[in-house]
């Protein structure tokens, strides 16, 4: 699994899904991402990514009851797979494993 494509905003977005839990639905993974990381996120590219990651199993989803609020529209709620916990600790595994490979001596700045 150490080659997993897996793109840094799909991580940001699956990991903002996993945060969430029963809660990530599109506005609710927006608004996270943009608080949490001060990071404006276009909702054309979240769904992008949503969809990106459901079709490699990494999420799946499901609909909400339909409510008066929103115009009898039903939201779309998201969950991380075992799979995509599976790909966001080998994402978090590589990542250790290159920082522990940098020598001290490279951050020692004069």
């Amino acid at each position: 699994m150490n080659k997993v494509p897996l793109g840094e905003f799909e991580e940001i977005v699956l990991l903002t899904v996993a945060i969430l839990f029963d809660e990530a639905y599109g506005v609710s993974i927006k608004k996270e991402i943009e608080d949490r990381l001060d990071r404006k996120v276009s909702v054309g590219a979240m769904q992008t990514a949503l969809r990106r990651m459901e079709k490699k199993g990494f999420l799946d989803s499901r609909f909400g009851e339909a409510t008066q609020i929103r115009g009898g529209k039903r939201k779309r709620y998201f969950r991380v797979t075992p799979y995509g916990k599976r790909v966001l600790a080998s994402v978090r595994d590589n990542r250790n494993q290159l920082w522990e490979a940098i020598p001290k001596i490279a951050f020692e700045f004069k």
